[in-house]
């Protein structure tokens, strides 16, 4: 009687087209400003999955171009001239290769998982109310056959055998060829004896 409510629909993933137009633009504010806000595409991207793992890597993204422009800051002119200006400027363009890479693999496939959401091989589907559920069979893997192997050898069925009381069969005799000389004979003296006897009961 009492069910377990609406689910919560799912919210489809905006349209390709405008993914691709915030990237760029995230991408652009990054690149821009020489990776002085490195951190905006983290930042768009933590906020979008909701991981931590992301959230970490906004902070650190945050922390190395806040120490990169304190190591520029402390340089005594314009030009870069010490080993604190230098680490500076590698860590704010390397800041900005590795977060601008890790932002667009991470929001691909982030949206390409939302757009097509597909079950883990092994673990079973989530069971509807009231109905029993078979388990899924996982495949097994597959085995490319080894030309350099021999194949094993066909089993071989052997010969019926007769029962051991059983007199072995014997070929069919053909009667000797006197015995058939004989019995024509036989038979012309049979034939001459009736033709006589017809001859003289007229």
């Amino acid at each position: 009687m009492y069910g377990h409510g609406y689910t919560q629909p799912v919210k489809p993933p905006p349209p390709a087209g405008l993914l691709v137009l915030l990237r760029v633009l995230f991408l652009g504010i990054a690149v821009f400003s020489i990776g002085f806000m490195a951190w905006a595409p983290l930042l768009r991207l933590a906020i979008v999955t909701r991981k931590s793992l992301d959230w970490g890597l906004f902070v650190a993204a945050m922390a190395a171009d806040v120490l990169s422009i304190v190591l520029l800051g402390s340089e005594p002119g314009e030009d870069v001239r010490t080993a604190g200006g230098y680490l500076g400027i590698t860590l704010l363009l390397g800041t900005l290769a590795v977060g601008s890479v890790y932002y667009l693999a991470a929001d691909i496939r982030h949206f390409h998982q939302l757009r097509y959401p597909a079950y883990p091989v092994g673990q079973p589907r989530a069971a509807a109310y009231g109905y029993p559920q078979a388990p899924t069979p996982v495949p097994a893997p597959y085995t490319a056959p080894n030309p350099r192997q021999t194949p094993p050898p066909m089993p071989r069925t052997p010969a019926p055998q007769p029962p051991a009381n059983t007199p072995p069969p014997r070929p069919p005799q053909r009667p000797a060829p006197a015995r058939i000389d004989q019995v024509r004979a036989e038979l012309d003296e049979l034939s001459d004896y009736l033709r006589k006897h017809d001859e003289g009961g007229r």
